[in-house]
């Protein structure tokens, strides 16, 4: 893809990560929730493909029960996830059905993805789903992973779901703007790095640990996510997700966060 490769995505999985979604107790952001949809709904209606890869389970869970913190046994997780899976869907659905916009639930384990049948079934239902116009709404299955078939974050499945559906563009959004030269919340001095066309030891060198409380990730996982995505040939970026407008600025080509570019397309 040449550097408009944004602009000519049709087929792009966005991942919101859980920070863009809740506020720190845990409770909907509803107002953040309401601006991603609205953006989404909008790049659909643009005619482009979207498969959306969504955390939040578990906190949206933690608020829902009034849990004061993210729980440690895996039960407790489970049980959370369970809960606030069926609040982000009611949720989803009824936004995006405000816009005429159907969405569906996809729950995926490590298991699933890694069984070449099983594996080509998920890739029928979402070619299905797509070819119907529904938006596709991923997440781990959380309530029945352990850990032989844990994905483990949502990082690392969206770039997974990216492969799976061939899409020509990942986007990753975040409680950052994109990869600095140092922590920018420790380092007044840290530079967003606007393009990054091979990840090396100095790329991987800049990645700490999980940012957020409430989530999983962090910047490790999206350097990851990137190398997942960039060996089968699809760019990826990561935006601020408090400002889902950024999603229109990328796709119009304008050069926003960071720009993880991928190899050659795999076919």
């Amino acid at each position: 893809m040449n550097e408009n490769c944004f602009q000519k995505a049709k087929r792009v999985v966005v991942k919101v990560g859980t920070t863009t979604l809740t506020h720190a107790g845990g409770s909907v952001n509803i107002r953040g929730v309401e601006r991603l949809v609205k953006t989404l709904a909008d790049l659909k209606n643009a005619s482009r493909e979207l498969v959306l890869v969504s955390s939040g389970a578990i906190a949206v869970g933690m608020g829902a029960i009034g849990l004061p913190q993210r729980p440690y046994d895996i039960p407790s997780k489970q049980a959370a996830a369970a809960v606030g899976q069926c609040e982000l869907m009611y949720l989803y659905d009824k936004l995006f059905s405000e816009y005429n916009h159907n969405v569906s639930q996809v729950l995926l384990t490590r298991d699933v993805v890694e069984d070449e049948h099983r594996k080509q079934n998920v890739i029928n239902t979402f070619e299905r789903l797509l070819e119907w116009g529904v938006l596709p709404i991923v997440n781990e299955n959380d309530t029945v992973s352990y850990e032989e078939i844990v994905i483990g974050d949502n990082d690392t499945l969206s770039a997974i779901v990216a492969k799976l559906v061939r899409a020509d563009a990942l986007v990753l959004l975040s409680d950052i703007d994109g990869l600095y030269t140092a922590d920018p919340r420790e380092d007044p001095n840290a530079q967003l790095i606007p393009v990054v066309e091979e990840i090396d030891e100095r790329i991987l060198s800049l990645a700490g640990g999980s940012g957020s409380a409430l989530g999983t990730g962090g910047m490790v996982t999206k350097i990851h996510a990137a190398q997942i995505a960039g060996e089968a040939g699809i760019d990826m970026a990561i935006l601020n997700g408090s400002n889902p407008g950024l999603l229109y600025d990328l796709f119009d080509g304008k050069a926003v966060g960071t720009h993880f570019k991928g190899g050659k397309k795999h076919v």
